[in-house]
């Protein structure tokens, strides 16, 4: 990643404050607030979804929500197995979901001009919150199914412990924030080409680069949770490497 962009990014983010949360003085930018909305949107369909569940789906919102677990359930199998694609459904949807609506969130009108309202997935501040999730998730499950010998592909052969150990951890923390470079750099990458041919050419010529982006946004989302499912099988699995 480029310094002068995380320096900008910086300055953008400071005058980009709307207030600041008192007692813990943490400051709420124009990202926070369309994630917020975002988190609402989830939170709404999820609620209107499983509102009186029927064991044969009459109303729109629960078949509407049956359709997408059944869809990524389907998915996650063919890559982690049916337990495991079980087992992590919730992560992993949650995951694909969120940072799905993230971005396409540039694609309101005047994301990205109207203060409230940006791109949160075009900053590395949230990218990076989310590889730490993920981070976690992975140590998390690593550890509570397989206990230390989580760690045991460290140590073998032993005689190259003193190397392979400060190796491993350092790929544990890679891993996850790799993905988060990449969906910050590619959404927003997207984000200012589209932003450029709209006050360059207002009218018509826009709606292609809009297309790919709501392709891109779709096929980064998916990079980002395919992988996860692969960090959190590949955690749970006797043969971890």
């Amino acid at each position: 990643m480029n310094p002068l962009f995380l320096a900008a990014e910086g300055t953008a983010e400071r005058s980009d404050v709307l207030f600041v949360i008192p007692g813990i003085n943490l400051p709420v930018t124009s990202a926070v607030t369309t994630m917020w909305g975002v988190m609402l949107l989830l939170f709404f369909i999820g609620f209107m979804g499983t509102r009186r569940l029927e064991i044969v789906p009459r109303r729109r919102w629960q078949a509407l929500a049956e359709f997408i677990v059944d869809g990524l359930l389907s998915f996650f199998e063919t890559i982690i197995g049916k337990r495991r694609a079980r087992q992590f459904l919730p992560i992993l949807a949650s995951l694909f979901l969120f940072i799905l609506f993230c971005n396409y969130s540039g694609l309101l009108p005047g994301a990205g001009h109207l203060r409230g309202l940006r791109q949160p997935t075009s900053n590395w501040g949230v990218t990076a919150g989310l590889a730490g999730i993920v981070f976690v998730l992975i140590l998390f499950y690593g550890l509570k199914e397989r206990g230390f010998g989580y760690f045991a592909h460290m140590f073998q052969p032993i005689y190259l412990a003193p190397l392979l150990v400060p190796l491993g951890l350092i790929e544990e923390v890679v891993r996850p924030f790799a993905l988060s470079l990449r969906l910050v750099a590619n959404m927003f990458g997207g984000e200012t080409v589209v932003l450029a041919l709209l006050m360059a050419v207002p009218y018509f010529l826009p709606i292609i680069p809009m297309a790919l982006e709501i392709i891109f946004g779709a096929i980064q989302a998916f990079i980002f949770t395919f992988l996860t499912a692969i960090y959190l099988s590949s955690a749970v699995e006797e043969a971890h490497h």
